[in-house]
């Protein structure tokens, strides 16, 4: 079998998301392939951003739009250079997780997407069904399911 040449991995932000990403970053310095971070984020409303405003004052600009999508990228794209990756791309799409992941897998050509585990032993993730879960019966490609809670 051939070495990996594309890697998408997601994240959220959490701590258990970039444990996920810090796992890619590992595969894709190893087989030499490109890693491709996704961050899916939904459109803050104008009525989100006037609540936001109106506590956060000039501060607001860091939870509404996609400005919090493109923190999050920035961070795991730092932590995969250190953890080896050489080609790191970020892409911050407007949707529900899976279905950017796997719109992303398909757009990249990928062939291995790499999620963490959170919310897949969770009752709430056996009965709605999970990130994690989702992906790997959904995505048409290898998917890596990161320990990371």
């Amino acid at each position: 079998m051939a070495a990996y040449q594309t890697v998408v991995v997601g994240t959220d932000g959490s701590d258990s998301s970039f444990r996920a990403v810090d796992r890619a970053a590992a595969v894709s310095a190893d087989a030499g392939a490109r890693l491709v971070i996704v961050c899916a984020y939904y459109p803050a409303t104008q009525t989100d951003v006037d609540k936001a405003q109106d506590v956060l004052r000039d501060e607001a600009y860091q939870v509404v739009g996609s400005a919090p999508a493109e923190d999050t990228l920035q961070s795991a794209r730092d932590r995969a250079v250190k953890q080896g990756a050489a080609t790191v791309e970020t892409v911050a799409i407007v949707g529900e997780p899976v279905e950017s992941l796997r719109k992303v897998v398909s757009e990249r050509s990928a062939d291995l997407l790499v999620v963490g585990n959170r919310g897949l032993n969770t009752l709430a993730g056996r009965i709605l069904g999970s990130v994690p879960s989702e992906a790997a019966r959904k995505s048409g490609v290898d998917v890596l399911i990161v320990h990371t809670t």
